[in-house]
């Protein structure tokens, strides 16, 4: 289809009533995600909407990675664009994201369409290439854009990361344009309203136009985008907030002042934060991982302790407890503690509870193993048996009911390769992964006096008060806790969290206040525990440095920091420790 400029001549008017289509993809559902988009134009129309504006490449879904890279997927969003251009002969006029092949190169493009032809094309410019951002190897970085004339309008149209610094949106405003239409893929993380929020504050500033900035919503694997688009008027004030963490068409009607366009107040949704965004991006990236892959429920291992029980209780919340199946799997370890506190739990929530005695299979195991480990005293390898055939177990049940296996482990323990491979750690997704032990707490906590919106899950306390008091236990042998092997959760969480979250040096982190031999320990085991954490399920990514796609650091590594500085030592090759909570 040939794209059409419209006539700069084109008679300006003084009000514009533009759509904000806060919306939830899937990514590749080309079909599923045009036919929301019809169903988003046709409410706007009803509103009497002259322009919809959806998110950052809406069409193909975000981010769509190497698929892009597939010749067909790439021409089949364009064609779908095209002939989206020839449906829409009337009613409000569309500006959607989406995959642009042309002329050789691809695109993240915004494209506008009017009266049934493609009106303008836009291209980003700045691709991120940071933390879970890749687009620099898939995409090819367009010009610096001018504005789009629409209805005698300048539309300044920068896509995400074109805000983030003053070039694309000075041009912008060199140029002409009047309004700052930014089409959004900003995945949540803790507290980045904030900064999303100073940054078009920033852009506004730098040149004088007001700026709507419109977010997608839902989970995509690992990100969870939280939506939370606003419009700010160029005095810089709050004129619309739509909410977090739910779909949305809202109209804002504009106006052209003396000193240029104002949008008039609008709704302004109150936002969620700190435990509560963390509780509401967990269940949403959860329940779109079930729901887009084709999972009709999720079963969990819920052995008495937090971890599971915060899983169980997001499971529902995500889901519906009818959804959620809950297996306690006692061997001789199992407290009559743990299994009334798991009992009560999948009670509270009113999840399917069952129970499957491990001992048969694991003392079968250590019958079979016996001859071979003759001599040798019990550690690391029998109570890793356990774990395992939990595992084993709770694949069985997924595999005959066709549930997904959730796993329960956090980020502490992942961090310390506190966790076995191909058992506790077996399942396909995690919605906990990125969550520290202390977090999980919080979280519970807030869980038992709150319900998410949306959630599907029962009011009250959900969470027994036992099972976040006692102290935290794997019962792999008799009277284990966790603290046999690591230092309390909240020393252990705060040296964590400055090594990576914050990359901080081993002497500044002494200087919080923790002894040097456990702030080395620590990192011994963070290191250690790398190839663990590459075979570990994708998992909710809340926080600025999630395993995975923000921290990529080689399995294979002799580098050792000292307390006082660095050094570079040949003899501190790493290896897999046979330590309770080191191995494997």
């Amino acid at each position: 289809m040939t794209v059409t400029a419209i006539s700069a001549a084109t008679p300006a008017t003084d009000t514009l009533k533009i759509a904000l289509a806060q919306l939830n993809p899937i990514l590749g559902d080309i079909a599923g995600n045009l036919a929301k988009l019809r169903r988003a134009h046709g409410e706007a129309a009803i509103m009497g909407a002259d322009l919809v504006l959806f998110p950052e490449l809406f069409i193909s879904g975000y981010p769509p990675e190497d698929l892009v890279r597939k010749p067909a997927f790439a021409a089949a969003c364009r064609s779908a664009v095209e002939g989206l251009a020839r449906e829409v002969q009337t009613g409000p006029a569309i500006l959607v994201g989406t995959v642009w092949p042309d002329d050789g190169r691809l695109y993240n493009a915004v494209v506008l369409i009017e009266a049934g032809r493609i009106a303008g094309v836009r291209y980003k410019v700045d691709l991120p290439n940071y933390g879970v951002f890749d687009e620099k190897r898939v995409f090819d970085a367009g010009p610096l854009p001018g504005p789009l004339n629409f209805k005698g309008v300048r539309l300044g149209v920068p896509i995400c990361e074109d805000i983030w610094k003053d070039e694309v949106c000075e041009c912008l405003a060199e140029c002409g344009a009047e309004i700052l239409l930014v089409p959004n893929g900003s995945p949540f993380e803790w507290n980045k309203e904030d900064t999303r929020t100073n940054i078009a504050v920033a852009r506004v500033v730098d040149t004088g136009l007001p700026i709507a900035y419109l977010n997608q919503i839902g989970g995509q694997d690992e990100l969870v985008f939280d939506g939370a688009s606003f419009v700010l008027n160029s005095d810089k004030s709050l004129a619309v907030q739509l909410p977090a963490w739910e779909e949305a068409v809202v109209l804002t009607e504009w106006t052209r002042t003396s000193g240029g366009w104002r949008c008039t107040q609008g709704p302004r949704a109150r936002l969620e934060d700190g435990d509560a965004a963390a509780y509401h991006a967990c269940v949403l990236g959860l329940r779109d991982y079930v729901g887009k892959n084709g999972f009709p429920g999720v079963v969990l291992g819920l052995s008495g302790g937090v971890d599971s029980a915060i899983v169980a209780a997001l499971a529902a919340d995500a889901l519906g407890p009818d959804r959620v199946h809950a297996i306690m799997l006692p061997y001789r370890f199992t407290s009559s503690e743990s299994l009334a506190d798991a009992a009560h739990c999948a009670k509270a929530l009113g999840i399917r509870y069952d129970t499957v005695t491990i001992a048969p299979a694991v003392e079968g195991i250590y019958g079979m193993l016996g001859p071979l480990f003759a001599g040798k005293a019990p550690d690391i390898a029998e109570e890793n048996v356990q774990s395992r055939v939990r595992g084993t177990t709770l694949m069985a049940i997924s595999n005959k009911f066709g549930s997904m296996l959730v796993t329960t482990g956090n980020k502490s323990e992942m961090s310390v390769g506190y966790a076995t491979i191909y058992g506790d750690m077996n399942g396909g997704f995690n919605p906990i992964k990125d969550l520290y032990k202390m977090e999980v707490y919080r979280l519970c906590r807030w869980r038992n006096t709150n319900v998410p919106k949306g959630g599907k899950g029962p009011t009250g306390i959900v969470i027994p008060e036992n099972i976040i008091t006692k102290a935290p236990t794997a019962e792999l042998r008799e009277n284990q806790k966790d603290q046999d092997s690591l230092p309390p959760y909240e020393e252990l969480d705060d040296i964590l969290s400055c090594l990576v979250e914050n990359e901080m040096p081993l002497g500044d982190i002494v200087k919080r206040g923790h002894a040097p031999e456990t702030v080395k320990k620590i990192e011994r085991l963070l290191y250690l525990a790398e190839y663990k954490r590459r075979q570990a399920a994708p998992g909710v990514k809340i926080s600025s440095r999630g395993f995975g796609r923000d921290r990529r650091y080689p399995v294979t590594n002799r580098f050792r920091e000292d307390v006082a500085g660095y050094r570079i030592d040949p003899n501190s090759a790493p290896r897999l420790a046979n330590k309770a909570g080191e191995g494997d």
